[in-house]
């Protein structure tokens, strides 16, 4: 038992949204586990993993430093590991082959950055319960445009296209809307450039003009290519006219409220 705590490494491996995987170890080599290479990260040491025997979520911390190597603070800033899955494992570095002991896996919660390092919670699967478990009424549809539950069709609501221009949260592409405002609420997905892999939130659309809800986290140069999504206001009157989508509308428009009394003068 004692040569098999002498030679145990810990080894994690991140799988970040974009389909960008980096994989870690403690030890002071690389290690080969199942098909897969482990680097090295003498700067990267975790905190003890908190295992809960009831419902609690597991956690644990990661603490790094930051440099040119798989964590950047320009990354971490702009959100590219913001949910990533984390897969931890007890390997022994003498032989990685004879036996490896799944520590757990989770995503990527809350970053911190300090001047020269950063501190990332991790979070088991256990914390997906403390989300809640019934939705609470609202005018508006809570469904998301083409999730399963509204349905809508979005194979010809995508749409590639080429930066023109970009001043802030002002982006022009090569090509107009279909509809007014048919980007407005809806996403804009970096394919190339610095912000390859990042999305970003539009807030409304006019012809070519994509104004974004905050600036992209890098440079944009003219002729990035760029994917925009369709959105939708979430409004009933939209999902009747522009969709025809009024039979999967989430929402519930006309149920009184709190400001039932408040609502016309003299009330």
């Amino acid at each position: 038992m004692s040569d098999r705590l002498l030679t145990q490494a810990l080894c994690w491996r991140v799988e970040r949204r974009d389909g960008v995987m980096v994989a870690l170890t403690d030890h002071d080599r690389d290690l080969a586990v199942d098909g897969v290479s482990y680097r090295a990260a003498p700067g990267v040491t975790p905190s003890a993993v908190v295992r809960a025997e009831g419902l609690d979520a597991d956690t644990m911390e990661v603490t790094g430093a930051l440099g040119e190597g798989a964590f950047r603070r320009a990354d971490l800033i702009a959100g590219r590991w913001d949910g990533a899955r984390v897969a931890m494992l007890a390997v022994d570095w003498s032989d990685p082959a004879r036996g490896v002991v799944p520590l757990g896996e989770g995503r990527i919660g809350a970053v911190e950055l300090g001047a020269d390092g950063f501190t990332a919670e991790l979070r088991g699967v256990q914390a997906m319960l403390e989300r809640p478990v019934s939705e609470a009424t609202s005018a508006a549809c809570r469904a998301t445009l083409g999730d399963a539950r509204c349905r809508v069709a979005m194979a010809g609501r995508r749409r590639f296209a080429r930066v023109v221009a970009w001043e802030g949260e002002r982006v022009t592409l090569d090509r107009t809307e279909p509809v007014a405002d048919a980007y407005g609420e809806g996403v804009l997905r970096w394919f190339g450039g610095a912000n390859a892999g990042l999305a970003s939130a539009v807030e409304r659309s006019d012809g070519a003009v994509l104004t974004l809800r905050a600036p992209p986290a890098f440079a944009v140069a003219a002729g990035t290519l760029v994917a925009v999504v369709e959105g939708c206001d979430r409004r009933l009157a939209t999902c009747a006219g522009r969709f025809g989508n009024v039979a999967n509308f989430r929402g519930e428009p006309h149920l009184p409220g709190i400001d039932l009394l408040t609502r016309y003068p003299g009330a």
